[in-house]
Parts: structure tokens; C-alpha cells; sequence
């Protein structure tokens, strides 16, 4: 099963046992994004996974541990959400480290393992990140995580990045014990605003959350800075960009 059946899988799984309306997806008009009062934010236009991995590779060069790493972690939160056998994200990034260490023959000792889960403890946010949200708190706009990353990696990079103060939510899928893209998660944003649809922006870091996001029915954007193509799920982002000045942008013009 590739990436794209994981996504398809797990969202119809989680809807079919939800009660949840999900809208048809439309693209959001100039008019209709100018309704946005929230920015709802996945962790990673926010925070650099790049150390996570650049220590992975260094401690074992060569073997490509941080990609393998990496795509299990994600491959696991779909599969659980399929299958509704849920535990929370730091316990996926373990396992995915596991699975990673056997598939590649490697001996993880327990000190490297420590350090190498504790980096999720530790990220810093992208140099375009302070700014930006700087720039989009003097235009009125309220800033949320929506994230599948638990409360405790949240609210430990929040305070290592320097960034207290600016999110008002902190909406981690533990608290709702799935993931995205299963409508449950992105309900969070709603519940927690008591807000319409079209007035969040979701900000997604990767094309199936961007995707995940709008099929829910928010108005999204990506910011892909991977450079990546778009995921081919029937649906598009209401706006893309590489960086968070490129949304600051996005939003001054629409």
C-alpha cells in the first residue's frame, strides 16, 4: 500500500465512523479568504525537523536512517487511524525509530535513541517564521497549532523556539486520539474557536495535510518547502508558497 492509499484509507475510515459533515471542497474566492479571523497551523511550517534528521545521519552516515525514519513515522499515524489502534504520536516516532533500526541492520544504543527522541524536544523555528507571524498578529489574526504532535513536543519547541505568546491554541490530535486527515482532528480548530470553516486557515506543511485540510472544507494553504508537486487527492490548496512570507503575502493580496 503507497502513501496516497494510506491517506485515502484512513480518511474514509475515520468518516465512516464519525458523525462529523464534511462540505464539499471548493476553492476559497479573494472574497471568502478575506473572512479569515484564525490561522490554524500544522507544527512544521512553524518548526525545522532538518537537525532531527542531520543528527540521524551523522550519528549513522550513509544509511539513510532519517528517511526511513522519517516515512514510518507518518505511514504509522495513517495506519492507526485506519485502524483505530491509536497511541500518541511520541510512542509512532519510537516505534518508526525502531522499525527503522531493524529494516536497516543498525544498533541504536540507548543513549543515541534518547537523543535522537529528544531532538523532537528541541527544534527552533524556520528564520522566516518571527517575522511573518509578527506581521500577520498586527493584521488582527488569532494563531492556533493544529498538530499531531503531543502537547508535551508542542509546548517544549513553542518554549524553545522562543515563541511563547503567539499561539493562542495549542490543539494537539491526542487530545481527540487520532490523527490527521481524519475529520475529527481538524474539528479541533472549530471547537476550539467556535468558528465557521471559512473563517481558519489552515497552514499545512505537507501536500496530504493540505489536502486532508481542504477536503474538511478550510480554506488552506501550503507552505511546501520541499518544493514538492501537489498530491493528486482531487483537491488543491487555496494558495502555496516555500516560506511564511510567502503566505504574508498570499494574505495581503487576497
Amino acid at each position: 500500500m503507497d502513501r496516497r492509499e494510506f491517506v485515502t484509507l484512513a480518511a474514509g475510515s475515520a468518516a465512516s465512523s464519525s458523525l462529523i459533515r464534511v462540505p464539499n471542497a471548493l476553492a476559497a474566492t479573494p472574497k471568502a479568504m478575506s473572512a479569515i479571523k484564525f490561522i490554524a497551523f500544522d507544527a512544521f511550517p512553524i518548526f525545522d525537523p532538518g537537525p532531527v534528521f542531520a543528527l540521524a545521519d551523522g550519528m549513522f552516515p550513509g544509511v539513510g536512517l532519517s528517511n526511513q525514519w522519517r516515512t514510518r513515522q507518518f505511514e504509522y499515524t495513517w495506519l492507526r487511524v485506519a485502524s483505530q489502534h491509536y497511541v500518541d504520536f511520541w510512542q509512532v516516532t519510537d516505534d518508526a525509530l525502531t522499525f527503522a533500526a531493524n529494516a536497516l541492520k543498525l544498533n541504536i544504543l540507548p543513549a543515541q535513541r534518547t537523543r535522537l527522541m529528544n531532538a523532537y524536544l528541541e527544534l527552533q523555528a524556520w528564520p522566516d517564521v518571527l517575522p511573518a507571524l509578527a506581521s500577520l498578529r498586527k493584521s488582527g489574526l488569532r494563531f492556533s497549532f493544529l498538530s499531531n504532535l503531543t502537547p508535551r513536543m508542542l509546548h517544549s519547541n513553542i518554549k524553545h523556539a522562543g515563541l511563547d505568546g503567539f499561539f493562542e491554541q495549542i490543539l494537539s490530535t491526542d487530545q481527540v486520539k487520532t490523527y490527521k486527515p481524519a475529520p475529527q482532528a481538524y474539528q479541533m480548530g472549530l471547537d476550539a474557536f467556535k468558528a465557521k470553516r471559512e473563517e481558519i486557515l489552515f497552514v499545512a506543511s505537507a501536500g496530504w495535510d493540505a489536502a486532508g485540510a481542504k477536503l474538511f472544507g478550510y480554506p488552506t494553504y501550503w507552505v511546501n518547502r520541499q518544493k514538492l508537486p501537489a498530491e493528486e487527492l482531487g483537491v488543491l490548496p487555496d494558495g502555496s508558497g516555500n516560506t511564511l512570507s510567502d503566505l504574508v503575502q498570499f494574505l495581503g493580496e487576497t
